[in-house]
């Protein structure tokens, strides 16, 4: 992190250096900057390559670097008004209007402000991720023969095995496709399973990227409850009578957000009354590798047991890893496998095989099980950690189910009573997470999970993105501020 805050502030060392200089004028060189500035080469060369591509210097190897001739002047604003007609047009038949809010996929994107505390990340800290064992594998992965060219279009048969071997039961290698990320997986597997202005159901609440990818595709999202133990079975049956989907999607594992496990009984109930109704499950197997020290064994991906393919599995390395390592399987069984590929390459192609071949030096390194190891007990001191924060100074927000995976916490809020306690409802959640970010905490609010009208008001914290477990109690005594904030 130092050195990635360095590059930063040297950059803009130079950048306000740069007017000493007329255009075309020679800058220092590397060696003079790195003894002048006390940095590394290394941070030397990141800062001109940002100056670079801001286009306010010029690099010549073996010659250094100069400042850039000035910019043209901008062109004119054009009148883009046009637009809204035509973009309403387009969609003036649509059984469901394609707009795309993605508010709540931003939530988790965004960097919060310096100083603001990151209770709203999806992804894990860098201190967290493997960055020394990705670099070493992509490193390996460019300089093994064929690496930069073309790969299968299902991806490289080696990493299809290594997920195949993963989900367990009958699925082969043969049955999966290597996607770029969960994400785009889910895209594909929507489209493939439901025609424009369908109904498919999903779990309440759930993953907001999700509905997102949904409604973009046309696609009608319809709540199915779930509680502590998953999506309820007799509703489900509900559902499917009463809307006629063909489709629901759900985490059975580690749900995103209430972190539930869907349980033993109801596992076959659900793969059942999905094949009764001659619908598809779409199994978003999203946090897998993030299980928890004290969480014991895990249940098999609900693809497992399933040999008539009523599942399409989704699993991702990503989580686990990096955002930026967006790496994939898309798994099914039957003709539904040539659709989900078909998709799949008219939007993508193929994903890179640089990254395929980093993906598998990366999981057969001795680097990744003591990866596993190191955050699995990692995650369950942050998460005893905010239990326990929250207990102690916001005792009055409910905390009905504590996962043992996963990377948050979900909460329901108290309703407004007493001087220091604000109603919540519609909008409520809004009132805190802006209260929350003036003090310094950055929240999701629970709204954007819902595809419906929400029972109550809930937030998503996050224990996974922040530096330690200093900045969990750091940042629980800050959302505390927030709610006795007056209102």
């Amino acid at each position: 992190m130092r050195e990635r805050s360095s590059v930063g502030e040297l950059a803009d060392r130079l950048r306000q250096d740069l007017d000493r200089y007329s255009p075309g004028g020679k800058l220092p060189s590397s060696r003079a900057l790195v003894e002048r500035f006390r940095v590394s080469p290394v941070t030397v060369s990141r800062a001109l390559a940002q100056l670079a591509a801001e286009g306010l210097v010029v690099t010549r190897p073996g010659a250094g670097a100069f400042r850039a001739a000035p910019r043209a002047a901008t062109a004119a604003a054009g009148d883009t008004s046009w637009q809204e007609v035509a973009l309403s047009a387009d969609g003036a038949a649509d059984l469901v209007p394609r707009t795309v809010d993605a508010s709540g996929v931003l939530t988790t994107l965004a960097a919060p402000p310096p100083g603001v505390i990151e209770f709203n990340g999806g992804y894990l800290h860098p201190s967290l991720q493997p960055e020394r064992a990705m670099a070493a594998a992509l490193s390996r992965a460019g300089r093994r023969p064929g690496a930069w060219g073309r790969p299968p279009i299902e991806g490289l048969p080696e990493l299809r095995e290594w997920f195949a071997r993963g989900i367990g039961g009958a699925m082969t290698a043969a049955d999966v496709l290597i996607s770029a990320g969960g994400q785009t997986a889910l895209t594909t597997a929507l489209r493939a399973l439901a025609p424009p202005g369908a109904p498919v159901l999903v779990e309440s609440p759930t993953y907001p990227g999700m509905l997102a990818i949904a409604r973009a595709a046309g696609l009608r999202p319809v709540p199915v409850p779930v509680d502590a133990d998953g999506v309820k079975p007799p509703l489900l049956a509900d559902a499917f009578r009463a809307t006629g989907a063909r489709v629901l999607v759900c985490q059975p594992l580690f749900q995103n957000p209430t972190g539930a496990v869907l349980a033993p009984a109801r596992r076959p109930e659900i793969l059942r009354i999905a094949r009764d109704a001659g619908a598809f499950v779409i199994e978003d197997d999203f946090v897998r590798r993030l299980v928890h020290e004290d969480a014991g064994p895990l249940p098999r991906p609900l693809a497992a047991d399933d040999p008539d393919g009523v599942v399409v599995h989704v699993g991702s390395l990503t989580k686990a890893t990096s955002p930026s390592f967006r790496v994939s399987a898309l798994a099914a069984h039957g003709p539904v496998l040539e659709r989900l590929r078909a998709i799949q390459v008219v939007d993508t192609f193929f994903v890179p095989r640089p990254l395929q071949e980093a993906a598998l030096e990366l999981v057969g390194s001795p680097a990744w099980p003591r990866h596993l190891r190191a955050i699995s007990a990692e995650l369950k001191t942050r998460r005893d950690t905010m239990t326990a924060a929250l207990r102690r100074e916001l005792p009055a927000f409910a905390l009905p189910h504590i996962p043992s995976g996963g990377y948050h916490l979900w909460l329901r809020l108290p309703d407004g009573t007493g001087d220091t306690a604000r109603a919540f409802g519609s909008g409520g959640e809004q009132s805190l997470t802006a209260a929350a970010l003036r003090a310094g905490v950055a929240i999701t609010p629970g709204r954007p999970y819902f595809s419906a009208e929400p029972p109550a008001a809930h937030v998503r914290l996050s224990f996974a993105a922040v530096a330690g477990t200093g900045e969990i109690v750091e940042g629980v005594r800050r959302l505390r501020a927030a709610w006795e904030e007056p209102a």
